[in-house]
């Protein structure tokens, strides 16, 4: 037995040795102990939270043999007492005392002041609080934030407002670090879906209630009711006090609060002073979203224990930020053990030198590097484990991956979720989690938020705008006109306007839900027609606050303005002289073109000419005296045209070109008939220009109306030189230049938009439209960019448009005696052979193949009964040509039946009946009409 024992104690030696001879190769051994800086506002709502999950969670890690394998965390918590200075303080102190890594720095603010002592000292400075997104930067290598970032939260807020289709907030913020920054990100998302903050109400970091009424009464003045409140938990109640005083918090507005709120009610719910949840009735907040797991109940099972420990702590509930503070140490207990694992040190280097202040020394020799920083940091960024919160990791840019939120409403006694918002899904009535792998559906008709109950205890959506209720009115330009005065003029006199604008205007404005003060103000000489584009403008420049009139919605302005529904349609046109076409002796001839008359003329005579060769054989009304046959020729050609042709066609392919034939003869003849009725029937108006493009062409000069976006189309679009342009001011100098023609300095026509030439042509019968409206646009009314008064205008243009409302008006002002010959037309197009091209086509390859099959039976039945001579002599070719010859022209015997049909239809021929005896038995077929054919 001894000798057993000393066996064993030799291997336990030697097992001794090789173990510490492998730990001196690989580095030191794990120390006993890893110090920890927490660092704090422990009298604060989400310090008092943290305290207590990080006592717990160091607790659990140092009871847990899975982590650090023997070594024992050591926190030591700091009380930075809601100071950026106490916080330096306190971050030196604890690299006098080998810290390895900072947990805390609660406040942004102190983050980014911290933020540079743990860059020098190489110590991690993990927040689980501080979610300014300028502290994920490349200036900040050394923060690590283990909460999901303002990031986020701006943009899931920025998808709400694009969600209700609202299109301006108003951002009340602390204007800090915190603040600044988070408002700047919301700025960035809200542009990225057209929204925009339109007013920022920044408030001090030593907010007193003073200042928060000073700026919300600026805040209600304005016309945006979506507010956003971004500030610390300290000062959020207090915002929502001094709006439930001034009455900001009833039906129309919409109130939404960042992170901040869902912490307070997480946490005090059941110790905020009576009355607090009643002013904050309808407002939605947002909370960062964590799975639900079992570890997290475990974990919010405990917390009645862990407050409990602790009277005055007993009603505090557990936050977000509690859960994600646990997570932290657990996320450094795991990082350290990596370190460890890969040999990482503790050892630290002394700064070993000073700083001066004027005559003051700043002795920092007490303070040290942390040599294995850099390698603590990298096992940080590479953890990849589960929390209470889910699993934890980063992403490449420094932040938690799959960051998501839930969507609180206020209601009662409590708050009610109301949708969930990922950066991966949008917003969603699903938790996040459900959506991942899935393929993501943004479509309207998939439900993303549950019914909100709003402020004023009202399930209505607010508008999010009303007018500015700062007494002043809207200045609306019009356009001073000293032309077509019944769309908009100026009652002389007054500062009153009349016309068929204005009425459309008032008349929408009445069916508005609100009232909008307005004055007009004119815009222009009052001596030329002024330009619309220069009073858009103005809108733009923000001299009106609106215009009004005959504004037509081109591009140019679009870029420039919002439009409203258009009220009347218009576009482009060209007017120019007509004159009256009176019937003449030749209008017969009207319906065809030349070409067409000529080509239609050949066909008739080759299709006789065709139908003759195929006939001349067999058929002996087509054989006789040359000149008798090119009589019956011309004859039947021409009858054709008429269905009278009284010869009979009694070859197969004569027959089947014929029909073709007659096909043809029937299109081109109706539509001749047609166009002839027309022309005869309607009185017909003149103009040597077809449209814009002959117009084009002309080189003529044109004139347009002064102030009128036609100039521009002309020159930038159809590039039409502006020496040819004539600017004109009224509808008599406009039917004067007509008059005139370019031979008398006047121009050859007159390009506008049709709503002013309806009216200017309804009492001037001699001139007109020429060709068709070469551009489609509308008049509306125009507002500044993203005003949500050009919407309310347009549902109301819409209103009047269904109830007949705006016909009515448009009757009152435009509806002008008509000119007598209304029922006039420009000339009737003459038909072209371009029309009819596809008829001839067909009817002339009928004609080849006829001609070619022939041919073809003729070659082979003379070849037949006159075989080729292979000894004949060259000269014997003529002869051969000339007996073939001779074999074309000979008649053909047919069959006795065809001669017994010659022989019954012989009564209705014009031969002599003897003639008929002596050639029956070759006889023909009997086709005396067309419809035996």
């Amino acid at each position: 037995m001894d000798r057993w024992y000393f066996v064993l104690s030799i291997l336990l030696c030697l097992c001794n040795t090789l173990a510490a001879d492998a730990f001196n190769a690989g580095g030191q051994a794990r120390p006993s102990v890893a110090n920890i800086g927490c660092a704090f506002s422990l009298n604060s709502i989400i310090g008092k939270v943290a305290k207590i999950a990080i006592d717990a969670a160091v607790e659990d890690v140092n009871s847990s043999p899975a982590v650090l394998k023997g070594t024992k965390l050591r926190h030591i918590v700091r009380d930075t007492n809601h100071s950026g200075f106490a916080g330096i303080i306190e971050a030196m102190k604890f690299m006098e005392t080998d810290t390895m890594a900072i947990i805390g720095a609660q406040s942004s603010v102190t983050a980014h002041i911290i933020s540079h002592i743990a860059n020098e000292l190489k110590a991690p400075l993990l927040s689980y609080s501080a979610t300014d997104p300028t502290l994920s930067s490349l200036q900040y290598p050394f923060f690590v934030l283990t909460a999901q970032s303002d990031l986020f939260q701006m943009e899931a807020i920025a998808t709400i407002v694009d969600h209700y289709e609202w299109k301006e907030v108003v951002a009340i913020y602390t204007d800090d670090d915190y603040g600044r920054n988070g408002i700047d990100v919301l700025r960035d998302k809200l542009a990225e879906k057209r929204c925009k903050i339109s007013y920022k109400a920044a408030l001090r970091p030593e907010v007193t209630k003073d200042d928060i009424t000073s700026a919300l009464v600026k805040v209600a003045l304005g016309s945006s009711r979506v507010l956003v409140v971004h500030v610390p938990v300290e000062s959020g109640l207090l915002v929502f006090d001094v709006a439930h005083t001034l009455k900001m918090m009833g039906k129309g507005y919409v109130w939404i609060a960042t992170s901040w709120l869902s912490t307070i009610l997480d946490t005090n719910r059941y110790s905020l002073p009576f009355g607090t949840l009643g002013k904050l009735q309808g407002v939605i907040s947002l909370r960062m979203y964590s799975k639900n797991s079992e570890l997290k109940s475990h974990f919010i099972s405990r917390w009645s224990n862990l407050t409990g420990a602790e009277s005055r702590n007993s009603l505090l509930g557990l936050s977000m930020y509690g859960l994600y503070a646990y997570d932290t140490v657990w996320l450094l207990a795991h990082a350290l053990d990596a370190f460890f694992d890969e040999g990482g040190n503790v050892s630290f280097t002394s700064i070993g030198r000073a700083s001066k202040t004027g005559s003051t020394m700043l002795h920092l020799d007490g303070l040290s590097i942390f040599n294995g920083g850099d390698l603590l940091l990298r096992k940080i960024k590479q953890i990849n484990m589960t929390g209470i919160n889910g699993p934890i990791s980063f992403t490449q840019d420094g932040y938690l991956v799959d960051p998501a939120f839930e969507v609180l409403n206020v209601i009662g006694t409590g708050y009610g979720i109301i949708g969930y918002w990922s950066n991966y899904s949008g917003l969603s009535v699903v938790p996040p989690e459900t959506l991942h792998g899935k393929e993501t559906n943004f479509s309207s008709s998939v439900k993303q938020l549950y019914g909100v109950i709003w402020p004023g205890e009202t399930k209505e959506k607010p508008r999010g705008w009303v007018l500015p209720n700062n007494g002043r009115e809207l200045v609306i330009g019009v356009p001073k006109r000293v032309s077509f005065r019944e769309f908009i003029s100026e009652i002389e006199g007054t500062k009153l306007f009349k016309g068929y604008c204005i009425d459309v205007f008032t008349a929408a404005l009445k069916l508005m839900p609100y009232p909008v003060p307005y004055k007009f103000v004119p815009f222009g000489d009052g001596k030329n027609n002024p330009s619309c584009t220069e009073l858009v403008h103005l809108i733009k420049t923000g001299v009106f606050d609106a215009a009004i009139g005959d504004i037509a919605i081109v591009t140019n302005r679009t870029r420039m303005v919002d439009f409203t529904q258009p009220f009347i349609e218009s576009g482009l046109v060209v007017v120019a002289p007509v004159r009256k076409l009176s019937p003449h002796t030749w209008s017969f001839l009207m319906p065809f073109t030349l070409q067409m008359w000529g080509v239609t003329a050949i066909f008739l005579l080759v299709v006789g000419a065709v139908v003759w060769i195929l006939e001349h054989r067999v058929n002996d009304q087509f054989r006789g005296p040359f000149k008798e046959q090119v009589v019956t020729t011309l004859w039947f050609s021409f009858s054709t045209m008429c269905f009278a042709q009284r010869e009979n066609v009694i070859s197969a392919m004569g027959r089947i070109l014929l029909i073709i034939w007659l096909f043809v003869v029937l299109i081109v003849t109706s539509s001749y008939t047609a166009s002839l009725t027309s022309m005869l029937t309607a009185q017909q108006l003149y103009s040597p220009l077809k449209g814009i493009e002959s117009l084009v062409a002309s080189g003529d000069p044109i004139g347009y109306q002064q102030g009128s976006f036609s100039r521009d189309y002309l020159i930038e679009e159809l590039k039409i030189q502006e020496s040819r342009l004539v600017p004109l001011n009224s509808p008599e100098a406009y039917e004067k230049a007509l008059e005139d023609g370019p031979s008398k300095g006047g121009v050859a026509a007159f390009v506008d938009e049709s709503a002013y030439m309806e009216l200017f042509l309804s009492t001037r019968c001699h001139l007109s439209i020429v060709g068709q409206g070469f551009t489609k646009n509308g008049w509306g009314f125009a507002f500044p960019r993203d005003s949500p008064l050009a919407v309310e205008m347009s549902t109301a243009i819409l209103k009047l448009s269904e109830t007949g409302e705006l016909q009515r008006i448009h009757e009152k002002w435009l509806k002008s005696i008509a000119c007598s010959s209304l029922g006039a037309k420009l000339q009737t197009e003459r038909l072209e052979l371009g029309s009819f091209s596809g008829l001839f086509i067909i009817s002339g390859v009928a004609c080849f193949f006829a001609l070619f099959i022939y041919f073809a039976q003729i070659l082979w039945q003379f070849r037949h009964k006159y075989p080729k001579q292979p000894t004949a002599a060259p000269s014997s070719r003529f002869g051969r040509l000339h007996t073939f010859l001779s074999f074309v022209d000979e008649k053909q015997e047919v069959g006795t039946k065809k001669k017994r049909i010659l022989t019954e239809g012989g009564s209705h021929r014009s031969h002599d009946s003897d003639q008929v005896g002596r050639e029956g038995s070759h006889g023909t077929i009997d086709i005396t009409s067309n419809s035996q054919i």
